[in-house]
């Protein structure tokens, strides 16, 4: 009796264990839709609107993990629908907004740009699951995909904000893309911020710059936006020369 009640125990947690979490799946599942209604709005020529759908999706993914996170819910079905999630939200959706805005019209190379771009994303993707137990919490290694696709996505609202023409800055919408999926498989450290303890007190000059920089996303949100993802993407290179220049120092 003791060992049936044992193997009947053990098999329900094994079950449990294989049970689907619904309230962070839920998040999930919305990023996914919001990377799908990108792709979408882009065939249709909405490009704002699919623009603004990917930042959508980055803002998703955030919570996806925060809350299962805090709600004790993790599981490997989880991360790996997250990853599947993520290639779509922020590896072929950002691809395809660029190419049907932009880069369509340069042909062969346009398309080219648009597959490095993916290609660099799945790689990311794939280097990041593998790498998940071993590495440094505090630094992503590569510009993280979101990242990734809000500077291209950033780059296609901001232009269409200002009524400016794409045919005018293909080359442009070329060279971020490319950028952006070459700077994804780069070995530079990028901050995660997941090392900030938001239960802590902070001084208030952290708060007013908070409330500032809500408040000049909501004046032009669009530009506000793609200047700070240039900035963090941007912000990897820069530190990893500084890491360079003190090691020469240090040998020399």
């Amino acid at each position: 009796m003791v060992d049936y009640q044992q193997e009947r125990a053990l098999a329900k947690n094994r079950i449990r264990r294989r049970g689907i979490y619904l309230l962070p799946n839920l998040f999930t599942t919305a990023a996914l839709f919001a990377g799908f209604y990108a792709i979408v709005q882009a065939m249709n020529g909405r490009f704002q609107d699919a623009a603004i759908a990917i930042f959508v999706a980055m803002v998703l993914d955030g919570l996806d993990g925060r809350v299962a996170r805090l709600t004790k819910t993790q599981s490997a079905f989880g991360a790996e629908y997250d990853s599947l999630a993520d290639m779509v939200s922020f590896g072929a959706a950002p691809a395809l907004v660029v190419y049907e805005w932009a880069l369509r019209g340069l042909g062969k190379p346009g398309w080219v740009a648009a597959f490095v771009y993916v290609a660099g994303a799945a790689l990311r993707l794939a280097r990041f699951n593998t790498m998940l137990e071993v590495a440094d919490k505090r630094y992503f290694q590569g510009l993280p995909s979101p990242a990734a696709a809000a500077l291209v996505a950033g780059f296609v609202w901001v232009i269409d904000d200002y009524g400016v023409d794409p045919e005018s800055v293909r080359w442009g919408a070329w060279a971020v893309t490319i950028f952006a999926g070459l700077t994804m498989v780069s070995n530079f450290k990028y901050y995660s911020f997941k090392t900030i303890n938001l239960r802590r007190s902070v001084p208030f000059v952290v708060v007013l710059g908070l409330v500032l920089s809500f408040v000049l996303v909501s004046l032009q949100p669009s530009a506000v936006l793609f200047a700070g993802f240039v900035v963090y993407a941007v912000s990897g290179y820069a530190w990893s020369a500084w890491l360079e220049m003190r090691r020469r120092r240090a040998t020399g």
